[in-house]
């Protein structure tokens, strides 16, 4: 079975996370399904749900820290008790493969949690966090996100704050990962602009194949390729789709389809997977993680080489996290 990195899931902020290392009755990801799917590792996002219905407002620090360390600290426990190991290191993530358990990477999905002066981004980086995306599709303190909105391009208004370039270089000189899924094109040319890391787009589509805000353009493309960076493709049948819908009977093809573009277009080097496990539709025909072999089958099937496959399922994640947690200065 071929080892699969994802590059971005929800599992732990889900209401039933408690019951992710034994098995839960719903989602897409827990502990006994990763491993019959063969996922070795990803990103585990932690992003802070809005009170009430308008999931688009601003999130206050007050609310979205305490809802952070919460599940910052779920995946610690999991640590702890020997279901899962943090990684906060290259050698991490090769160790944990080679042992047999799940490397996890903490992700703030949206900084809320994260002071504009940057003080509580030192103690998240001890804490293990070593991937971080400023913004969510909505403003906040260091920059604006991406609206969910169909067909539109992702040139939806300004780009980062003095506070968010502040804090791209500030992760930058940590080592910790910066996303660009959720970020406007503004913002993703601003931070395109400060070098020091690869560009990573966590959990995207190709826009030119479903005209959704949330996807790359081509020219945003071309830049990831450009500085040596991945997009993981996304499962979210919405980002997939030319007509947008949210609709499950979306074929496993959808996903293969924007797999080949992109690597067609910047090269296989620069793409991997990033689902959007346990927050967003996928298609019915992969069904949860342990669907995953039937994901690398269908890009077999496309034509993928057994080494374009280990690219995109494993390494390419792993160089590129290499190289943005690697400190030089």
């Amino acid at each position: 079975m071929v080892a699969v990195f994802d590059g971005h899931n929800d599992a732990i902020t889900r209401e039933d996370a408690a019951d992710f290392a034994t098995g839960r009755s719903g989602g897409h990801l827990d502990l006994p399904r990763a491993r019959a799917g063969g996922l070795a590792g990803g990103v585990f996002a932690i992003f802070t749900s809005p009170p009430g219905t308008e999931e688009l407002l601003p999130i206050s620090a007050e609310v979205a820290a305490p809802h952070a360390t919460r599940a910052a600290g779920r995946l610690l426990a999991l640590e702890r008790a020997g279901r899962l190991r943090i990684a906060r290191a290259p050698g991490d993530l090769d160790a944990a493969r080679a042992d047999g358990v799940l490397a996890a990477v903490i992700h703030l999905e949206g900084a809320e949690a994260i002071d504009p002066d940057l003080e509580a981004l030192e103690y998240w980086h001890a804490a293990g966090l070593r991937s971080l995306g400023p913004v969510w599709s909505r403003p906040n303190a260091f920059g604006h996100g991406v609206p969910f909105a169909f067909p539109s391009s992702p040139d939806t208004g300004p780009g980062l704050t003095a506070a968010g370039t502040a804090l791209v270089r500030r992760c930058m000189a940590l080592g910790i990962a910066v996303d660009l899924s959720h970020l406007n094109e503004a913002g993703f040319w601003d931070v395109a602009r400060i070098e020091g890391a690869p560009l990573i787009a966590s959990h995207s589509g190709v826009h030119a194949l479903s005209p959704s805000a949330r996807n790359l353009t081509d020219a945003q493309l071309d830049a990831i390729g450009a500085s040596g960076g991945v997009v993981g493709i996304v499962f979210a049948v919405g980002f997939l789709r030319a007509d947008g819908a949210d609709d499950a009977a979306t074929p496993l093809s959808a996903v293969v389809a924007h797999v080949r573009y992109a690597a067609d277009r910047i090269g296989v080097e620069h793409v991997a997977l990033g689902s959007d496990f346990d927050g967003a539709t996928v298609p019915d025909e992969l069904g949860d993680v342990a669907g995953l072999p039937r994901l690398i089958e269908a890009l077999r099937a496309d034509g993928f080489t057994e080494a374009e496959l280990q690219a995109i399922a494993w390494d390419n994640w792993r160089r590129v996290l290499e190289c943005a947690w690697t400190v030089t200065g």
